[in-house]
């Protein structure tokens, strides 16, 4: 799977790791199509993969993906941004014309910055 994951994102995703789950938890990403950059995800930290989903590494990280997730994030960035006017994932699609990202989820206190 070709996702770059910026080290804003990965420093997140490993605090929702550290605080959520344990060493051996992964990071369950469910993404859809939405918003101006064509992507919108949920995450959690989880065990294990549900039925149908696949556990890829990617920089170290476990992340369940089920197969359309999979489609929707190949070659695409995903970022963290945690600013005054926008905490959450960020994705570059280059597949997708507009040249905007798009706030997914808020990040909870306790895990931004």
């Amino acid at each position: 799977m070709n996702l770059t994951i910026t080290p804003a994102a990965e420093k997140f995703i490993k605090r929702v790791l550290r605080f959520s789950g344990g060493p051996e938890y992964g990071f369950r990403m469910s993404v859809t199509s939405g918003g101006c950059s064509g992507l919108s995800a949920e995450f959690s930290a989880e065990a294990a993969p549900k039925a149908g989903e696949a556990a890829i590494e990617i920089d170290g990280i476990r992340f369940f993906f089920a197969a359309e997730s999979r489609l929707l994030l190949e070659g695409v960035t995903m970022d963290f941004v945690d600013s005054p006017t926008q905490t959450g994932f960020v994705f570059f699609d280059p597949k997708n014309s507009c040249g905007c990202s798009s706030k997914t989820l808020e990040a909870p206190a306790e895990l931004a910055g």
